[in-house]
């Protein structure tokens, strides 16, 4: 193993805080791994790595070292694809993640095309409505639908993700068409959706005459899944508010409708994000490119 592949190993192990979860990562024997980076620190002259039984550690060499090798490993991937960039050759592994119905929506059906062009690309597709660390997971970029919190992890906004009120035609002849808000709390229901972080039923909320608006509507049923909420509206039992592609083939079918199109909810923020900007990889882009493409026609 030469001098740039102990770097990206020792960085790998520094990231991850693990040489097993480094070894799967870079498809590396563990000991292959162990000893990259033994050899490393031999040649230093330092220990670069407190290692102990359950995880792994920078020392202050270690960490100084790593700032300097990711500019370094930054550049090296410039070079080397200085000209297979002019051959359009994208290729290795590239783990995201993305949250489920976007994958199984818009990513899955459309990814024969994207592995048509690039056939050297290796997608390993994970699936995820929770925060997860990139680095420890192994991910090398995920998409995130709404407001993120504030992080170290560099960020490219993509845009807003339409969303729709609708209701299923049987909920509409049981219970009338709604045409307001204000109509919502006394004469509808809606399937109740709770909150991931709080588990408490999330209101109703609208985008009225440019003002945001919060109510609460009665329901019968709550549930804390995409899936089990859109079955509870197929069947009738309330209306609810959705990111308009993830419900287009049963608008397009008829078995919902969209209702009050005028009280919107607002759009949700969608993003990449993705650890150490200075390392973003030529695969990386070419999904992040794809990507974008394929989603714009259901941004706002």
């Amino acid at each position: 193993m030469d001098k740039l592949d102990q770097y990206r190993v020792f960085v790998q192990v520094a990231d991850m805080g693990s040489f097993i979860r480094a070894a799967h990562a870079l498809e590396l024997p563990r000991a292959t791994v162990s000893a990259a980076v033994q050899q490393l620190e031999a040649s230093v002259g330092t220990r670069l790595l407190h290692r102990t039984t359950r995880a792994v550690h920078l020392t202050s060499d270690g960490a100084h070292l790593l700032e300097r090798l990711r500019t370094l490993l930054a550049e090296a991937e410039d070079v080397e694809q200085l000209f297979q960039a002019q051959q359009r050759q994208v290729s290795g592994r590239l783990n995201v993640d993305v949250p489920s119905r976007i994958a199984r929506r818009l990513i899955a059906p459309a990814l024969p095309a994207l592995l048509r062009r690039h056939p050297k690309l290796l997608l390993g597709l994970s699936s995820t409505d929770r925060s997860i660390d990139l680095v420890h997971e192994g991910v090398d970029c995920a998409v995130r639908v709404g407001s993120l919190q504030s992080s170290s992890l560099a960020v490219r906004p993509i845009g807003r993700i339409a969303l729709i009120n609708c209701a299923s035609p049987a909920y509409l002849r049981e219970h009338g068409t709604p045409r307001r808000v204000d109509e919502l709390p006394e004469r509808h229901l809606a399937v109740g959706y709770a909150s991931s972080t709080t588990g408490r039923e999330l209101p109703w909320e609208a985008v009225v005459a440019g003002k945001p608006l919060r109510t609460a509507v009665p329901s019968r049923v709550v549930v804390n899944n995409a899936e089990s909420y859109i079955a509870c509206c197929l069947a009738g039992l309330g209306l609810i508010q959705i990111p308009r592609f993830d419900v287009l083939p049963l608008l397009q079918a008829g078995e919902l409708v969209e209702v009050m199109p005028e009280s919107r909810p607002a759009a949700m923020e969608i993003s990449f994000i993705y650890p150490h900007r200075r390392q973003r990889s030529r695969r990386l882009s070419a999904f992040v490119d794809w990507f974008d493409e394929l989603v714009r026609p259901h941004l706002e």
